[in-house]
């Protein structure tokens, strides 16, 4: 008996002949995928499992989450079953994320871009136990902000933090506290606010106290004088200035122009368990994606992102922004700015590795992570852009959304900072503020 099926016969057999024919065999594998691409053995094909739970926290740029369920399209590549569940912060994601489905928890979720290397190397898990941990996209650019107390407002400080400098002495000297807010140690708004306050010559370890605030309760925090400032993404500066209790210094996108912020983690034993499932979960996302960046669905994408089980806002708190309209509540005001959020465009989906080499920089700059860490281990281990590729393949999407290579190549920051990730050392050497030697 050979090991082919003759093209003529092939739709004739059924499937437990062809086992029977020897379907062990690579060529015989190949031979029935060909002959059968939807019949026979679509089962076989489609995802292991039919549902998924992804946690998410009340951000715009979960919205990628929010469109694929709202829309479908988890549905529509074979994962009825996903539930998107909102948690309470993100160290409650983290939590939920160690503990993984079985246990009652989540099996990925939007998250930080740093989390899943922070949970990976066991930095902030309890015992320092690692959970192993896959980044299979980002999900967005841009768009996070910095916000200023009113406490403030006359000093209207904006991408040049040198003005707090003062201001924070002052009242430091008497006898009050300075709290700078981000959302999670180590997270992407800790090290964007950490950027902007050493660039200005603000110690964040010395010069003021930082504490965690979850995003949703940023912009009632700040009402009651919790905090002088605080970094958060989106809708919440927005929010803020629309309630008049603060203004936006900056979108962080002036920091560092199309930056990489969240992204969709998963639970690397899952991934590894499920390999058809995660790869329709990412089709479906980056399908959501690309949904999310048309500029015709901005309002749309708004009024979805607004509803009660997802971020529960006014949508006037979300579509500005979205759409490049800025206003910084301090008599500044931006439209059409390039630095709105990004979804696809400029690749915001593909998770280049030579980003997360820049937090994991950044992580060790403030002791978030041994300096000796192996950046590049850790990161050939978490970031799976090559299961972005294959799932970008199989949704046919074009060559010019594909980047060529892994790295995005040298970023130049706000301040005249390069980071080479070819390089990671000289970029340490040449900030002042730091915790580490370099």
């Amino acid at each position: 008996m050979t090991n082919s099926i003759p093209r003529g016969a092939s739709r004739s057999l059924s499937r437990r002949q062809i086992l029977k024919a020897g379907a062990g065999t690579a060529a015989l594998v190949a031979a029935i995928r060909m002959n059968f691409p939807g019949g026979a053995f679509a089962e076989a094909a489609g995802p292991e499992v039919d549902g998924a739970k992804l946690g998410f926290i009340a951000l715009t740029d979960a919205a990628p989450l929010f469109v694929a369920r709202e829309k479908g399209l988890f549905a529509k590549y074979g994962m009825p079953n996903v539930e998107v569940q909102k948690q309470a912060s993100w160290g409650t994601t983290r939590d939920n994320l160690v503990l993984g489905s079985e246990g009652n928890g989540i099996d990925g979720a939007h998250i930080l871009t740093p989390m899943p290397y922070l949970i990976s190397s066991g930095a902030v898990t309890q015992n320092n136990v690692p959970t192993p941990m896959y980044i299979l996209a980002r999900l967005d650019l841009n768009c996070q902000g910095i916000s200023v107390a009113n406490e403030y407002a006359g000093l209207k400080v904006g991408l040049d933090a040198r003005p707090l400098a003062d201001a924070f002495a002052k009242k430091r000297a008497a006898g009050k506290s300075v709290k700078a807010a981000m959302t999670f140690p180590g997270g992407t708004h800790d090290l964007w606010l950490r950027y902007w306050m050493a660039a200005g010559g603000v110690d964040p370890d010395k010069d003021v106290e930082t504490i965690v605030v979850p995003p949703p309760q940023m912009v009632a925090n700040m009402k009651v004088g919790t905090m002088d400032c605080f970094c958060v993404g989106e809708p919440w500066n927005e929010q803020l200035v629309h309630q008049g209790a603060g203004y936006s210094a900056l979108t962080t996108g002036e920091l560092w122009k199309d930056h990489p912020e969240k992204a969709l983690g998963l639970r690397a034993a899952w991934v590894d368990k499920n390999p058809r499932a995660a790869k329709a979960l990412l089709m479906a996302v980056l399908e959501a994606q690309q949904w999310c960046d048309k500029d015709e669905n901005k309002e749309e994408l708004a009024a979805i992102s607004g509803k009660r089980q997802w971020m529960n806002v006014p949508v006037a708190d979300i579509a500005d922004r979205i759409k490049g309209t800025f206003n910084y509540g301090n008599g500044r005001v931006e439209t059409n700015s390039p630095l709105l959020m990004k979804f696809w465009r400029d690749h915001a989906s593909y998770p280049f590795q030579s980003h997360d080499h820049w937090f994991l920089v950044e992580n060790i700059r403030w002791g978030k992570l041994p300096a000796g860490t192996d950046t590049k281990a850790l990161v050939a281990k978490v970031n799976r852009e090559d299961l972005w590729r294959d799932a970008a393949k199989a949704l046919n999407v074009a060559a010019a959304d594909i980047p060529a290579g892994t790295s995005r190549g040298k970023e130049t920051l706000f301040d005249g900072k390069v980071f080479d990730p070819d390089n990671p050392a000289a970029y340490l050497k040449s900030l002042a503020i730091k915790r580490v030697e370099a």
